[in-house]
């Protein structure tokens, strides 16, 4: 048998290099495209969060963020209308 080896590192520190190394990262048209699927509402958050392979709060904070983005980008086409 042979002898095991003693850990260079603390067990926490190997997970955490373990998710960092295997977070799944996703483009912006990724993002648009999962958040339009679950704002046309024919499937639910739950089942598409699952499909993607994400939290559901990271979904809602995504469409959050979609939907804020375009409120300002309206907002700016407003006011240059106005001036």
């Amino acid at each position: 048998m042979k002898p095991k080896s003693k850990p260079t590192s603390k067990p926490e520190a190997v997970v955490r290099n373990i998710k960092r190394v295997t977070r799944k990262k996703y483009s912006a048209e990724d993002k648009i495209r999962i958040i339009l699927e679950g704002l046309r509402g024919e499937t639910a958050i739950a089942e598409i969060c699952r499909r993607e392979g994400l939290a559901p709060n990271l979904y809602y904070r995504w469409s959050k963020d979609f939907l804020e983005a375009g409120k300002k980008r309206l907002q700016e086409d407003l006011t240059s209308v106005r001036s």
